[in-house]
């Protein structure tokens, strides 16, 4: 459940970004998120997009290159919200265990809580070269920065193993979090974030958590372990 807190920093994001675009730009963008809440985005034309902004199919192309460029600035939008967010979130936050766990959480809840958001990060944009050369894969690049700065800080004060590697740390991390979520945003079920947060931190931290003893030295190539 989010606090009376929470609600105010989102509505603040939120405020702050509707004030960069003028507003036909805005109801665009908006009916493109409306329209993906029923529909796959191959299915949806420019003209559908057009009729349910209340503008005309033109003004999309002055603000957008094609349909697809429209897709990528979405999911940057909803990218930019939630890098503030998740900044602010881990304000407060001591040990990066816990800061490791709060951005899991918030991650499951992103996807819970707005699928469309899920939809088009997941299923709609990585198919295509052109995503990874738009700025809506920059922001998810500086989204991914977040967990590995967290991961690093914890190598560096001994909470985390320093003999594994930091990126492969964050992508078992990142692709826990979406292979969890995945069935449920692909056949519109329930995601609970309290729960599949609480079984991945169960599953990576017993395996990255700092080891209280040494492990114990494996015998050495071509001595035998048996009796001599």
């Amino acid at each position: 459940m989010k606090t009376v807190t929470s609600l105010r920093t989102e509505s603040t994001i939120r405020k702050k970004q509707r004030k960069l675009f003028p507003p036909g730009r805005t109801k665009i963008a908006e009916a493109l998120k409306l329209l993906l809440e029923e529909k796959e985005f191959n299915a949806i034309t420019t003209a559908e997009i057009a009729k349910t902004a209340c503008v005309t199919e033109a003004l999309i192309y002055k603000y957008f290159k094609d349909k697809r460029d429209l897709l990528h600035q979405v999911l940057g939008e909803y990218l930019e919200f939630y890098i503030s967010r998740a900044e602010m979130d881990l304000k407060g936050i001591k040990g990066s265990l816990n800061k490791l766990r709060k951005l899991m959480w918030s991650h499951i809840n992103m996807y819970s809580t707005n699928r469309v958001f899920a939809k088009i990060l997941l299923l709609e944009v990585r198919n295509y070269p052109d995503y990874f050369k738009s700025d809506a894969y920059e922001s998810v690049k500086r989204y991914s920065k977040i967990s590995l700065d967290v991961i690093q800080e914890g190598i560096d004060n001994g909470e985390i193993r320093n003999d594994l590697s930091p990126l492969s740390i964050r992508q078992i991390v990142l692709g826990g979090v979406e292979h969890l979520c995945l069935p449920g945003i692909i056949f519109n079920k329930e995601i609970s974030p309290d729960e599949l947060t609480e079984e991945l931190c169960e599953l990576i931290f017993h395996g990255i958590a700092a080891r209280k003893d040494p492990p114990k030295s494996r015998p050495k190539k071509g001595v035998e372990s048996g009796n001599n």
